[in-house]
């Protein structure tokens, strides 16, 4: 089976916790996530954002992310204080574009939204953002931290074109997404926090790839529901699989050998992202703790020899806050 070809290449890295008990760690994550930080004046509706200093916004892209990316709130709380709400504006941005594909009935009024975030970035740079709670809090990011327009607006520019709707004809066009969405988020976030490293640049390149080619796998049942398939055109050729097989959830070995090959990608960068660990400045490696809820799937989707649909691969990990805060005390990615 595929899963005995890929275990020894797993067993590279075996987290562990020993050493860790020695002194009682502090109030642990999942507490923080329960109570969410900001006054009551910043819960308040996000009608009352009337300016760029409305505490309102602020609550807006925190509860976003809380909502719609749990997995990045989550890593989000561990970051230093002193960058934490930028963070917070710059996945809820992410957040925003990345709810345009499913939520419009037409492609052109999808480009229509593109339009007006490019034109909000622009706006950005020019001091003058838009009075929308996202844009504002970004615009306080820029100033804060003196981000790279670039990045922001590939990151416009690439979903702009997967509006398509389009499966990847190869891995590499998958992996060329990734790198202006994922990979471009993590740049950002290396800029709040005031690192400026070539290899932290080249390990935020691998893990945004790897990001990029989970979010694609974990993506497969809810799109195969919708009729529609993503995964790269050339591996289901190779192993003869065809879209209308996922859309069927066959379940014969050729789709786990789809799968297999497309998580051993993602693996692989991974791979090469930690062989530069004692290069990196340990100030970057808070950018990094997504590595850790790409491994956990990767290590199950393992355990399931690749089957896709297996009901586990969509249960969500409760004890993701340990391992997130574990693994940040731990100085490590």
């Amino acid at each position: 089976m595929a899963s005995s070809m890929l275990g020894s290449a797993y067993g590279w890295w075996r987290p562990g916790v020993v050493g860790l008990c020695h002194r009682r760690p502090p109030r642990g994550l999942w507490a923080r996530a329960r109570r969410l930080p900001g006054t009551t004046a910043a819960r308040r509706s996000v009608a009352v954002a009337s300016g760029p200093g409305a505490p309102g916004s602020a609550h807006y892209c925190l509860e976003l992310l809380r909502k719609r990316d749990y997995e990045s709130y989550l890593c989000s709380l561990l970051l230093p204080a002193e960058c934490r709400s930028s963070v917070f504006a710059l996945r809820a941005f992410n957040v925003e574009l990345a709810q345009v594909k499913d939520s419009v009935s037409e492609k052109t009024i999808g480009l229509m939204r593109m339009q007006f975030w490019k034109k909000a970035v622009e706006d950005i740079y020019c001091d003058n953002p838009p009075q929308q709670p996202v844009a504002i809090e970004l615009w306080k990011a820029v100033k804060r931290h003196n981000l790279t327009k670039r990045w922001l607006m590939k990151i416009i520019d690439e979903r702009e074109k997967n509006l398509d709707d389009k499966a990847y004809h190869n891995i590499q066009e998958l992996e060329n997404y990734a790198e202006n969405t994922q990979s471009c988020l993590l740049y950002l976030t290396l800029e709040m926090l005031g690192v400026k490293d070539l290899h932290a640049d080249h390990v935020a390149s691998h893990i945004g790839k790897a990001q990029g080619i989970v979010t694609c796998l974990r993506a497969t049942p809810y799109h195969g529901s919708r009729r529609k398939v993503f995964l790269p055109m050339d591996i289901c050729a190779m192993h003869g699989v065809s879209q209308e097989d996922f859309i069927r959830r066959n379940q014969d070995k050729n789709m786990r050998d789809v799968i297999y090959d497309i998580a051993s990608q993602a693996h692989l960068h991974l791979k090469h992202a930690r062989s530069f660990h004692k290069s990196v400045p340990v100030k970057a490696f808070p950018a990094f703790l997504q590595t850790v809820s790409l491994e956990d799937y990767l290590k199950k989707i393992q355990r399931v020899d690749f089957d896709i649909f297996h009901p586990s691969l969509q249960q969500k990990n409760t004890l993701l806050p340990l391992s997130l805060y574990i693994q940040s005390w731990r100085k490590r990615y």
